[in-house]
């Protein structure tokens, strides 16, 4: 039995009325493993491209490229995509499913945040509801502030990346040895040293905006240590 046959079970013995995500709360009849897993990230992404109040074309398109879904199964699951997308229960419910599922495995998580910044740029734009879904959803998987900004600073242009990745350093260096690595890549990337070094005007603008970044970095670390 395939698991859009085990899906299509699944959603068959829904009572009247009932949203998709009542599936989940079902003991013991709840769907196995793999059929609660496909569900909810079905379930997320549809509540991902209604995020910023529309479900355009694009967005749905981009969903069945993430989720690599063939055109035999295309009816079952825009059948599921559309019972999520309707279903009275808020994203959290899906979220927190996967991370019961699925939460010591954060390589998963991640994969599936990547495909879910996919699909909110897949309008061209990128919303300021579309990033506290966004948000929300990484808190609910557990996944640090540092690693959502990661995520988000690849998918999303002008977005200010982690600043221990910029300078190249962790979070549980101490602060005089992350004081010393800015210090080297402020030394390292000043223009007047590279003007002195006979570097072309090209890569002196472009190391300007890399000390922007650096001193903004060092800026925002050393504020979020401060007693």
């Amino acid at each position: 039995m395939s698991i859009w046959t085990r899906i299509a079970d699944a959603i068959s013995a829904l009572a009247k009325g009932e949203g998709l995500s009542a599936l989940f709360e079902r003991r013991p009849a709840s769907p196995d493993r793999s059929v609660a897993f496909t569900i909810a990230v079905i379930g997320l992404g549809a509540k991902m491209a209604k995020a910023d109040g529309l479900v355009t074309r694009n967005e749905v398109a981009a969903f069945r490229e993430v989720f690599h879904i063939s055109a035999r199964d295309e009816a079952q699951a825009a059948r599921v995509f559309n019972l999520a997308r309707t279903d009275v229960a808020g994203f959290d419910v899906y979220a927190r499913r996967i991370r019961d599922l699925f939460g010591d495995h954060p390589e998963l998580l991640c994969d599936l945040m990547e495909g879910l910044f996919h699909i909110a740029l897949a309008d061209g734009e990128y919303h300021a509801s579309e990033n506290a879904f966004l948000e929300e959803v990484a808190r609910i998987f557990g996944l640090e502030d540092r690693v959502f900004r990661r995520l988000r600073a690849r998918f999303v242009q002008d977005c200010a990346p982690d600043p221990y990745e910029v300078l190249g350093v962790t979070p549980d260096m101490p602060m005089d040895d992350i004081r010393a690595v800015w210090r080297r890549e402020v030394r390292e990337t000043h223009p007047d040293g590279l003007m002195a070094r006979g570097l072309p005007e090209e890569a002196i603008k472009m190391a300007e905006k890399r000390l922007v970044q650096i001193n903004s970095a060092w800026e925002e670390i050393s504020a979020g240590r401060a007693p």
